[in-house]
């Protein structure tokens, strides 16, 4: 059985995680740009080590209430393969957790009922110390247009 591990995150008290194989680097307080007509979800565009990213907004992202001006935000930058591609993506959070290893067979199906987030962004669930974590694809968060109307 395979160990994989897991960056746990928060978004509007709930747990999500991401495997650490596509977390590059999680910033704090990081100021985003913000875009004239950006896609719907992306927040801005963030420079990380030379590189312009584009900011989904993962509360927008999972049909979550926004977030007000005062809290805190966090900025994960992944690596995600699309289309035989590799791309460099931010996603917002509330909160970083920590990180944590199980084996594949304990992530469990998304169940059919009962989310109130798009399922599609979604490829587990965890039940961990008495609470649900939602495992995240970090592939389906965003789309090649998404990316190429914000950078280019």
């Amino acid at each position: 059985m395979e160990n994989v591990t897991y960056l746990t995150f928060v978004l509007d008290n709930d747990l999500f995680a991401v495997d650490v194989k596509s977390v590059l680097e999680v910033l704090e307080q990081q100021h985003i740009t913000k875009v004239p007509k950006a896609p719907e979800g992306i927040l801005g565009i963030i420079n990380f080590r030379g590189e312009i990213l584009p900011v989904i907004d993962s509360r927008k992202r999972f049909n979550l209430p926004p977030r007000s001006e005062t809290e805190k935000v966090f900025v994960i930058i992944l690596e995600v393969e699309l289309n035989d591609k590799r791309y460099l993506i931010s996603a917002t959070a509330d909160g970083v957790k920590g990180v944590f290893e199980l084996t594949r067979e304990e992530v469990k199906p998304v169940p059919e009922m009962g989310l109130s987030y798009d399922a599609r962004f979604i490829s587990g669930v965890i039940h961990l110390d008495g609470q649900f974590i939602l495992v995240v694809k970090p592939s389906k968060l965003f789309s090649i247009s998404d990316l190429k109307s914000v950078v280019e």
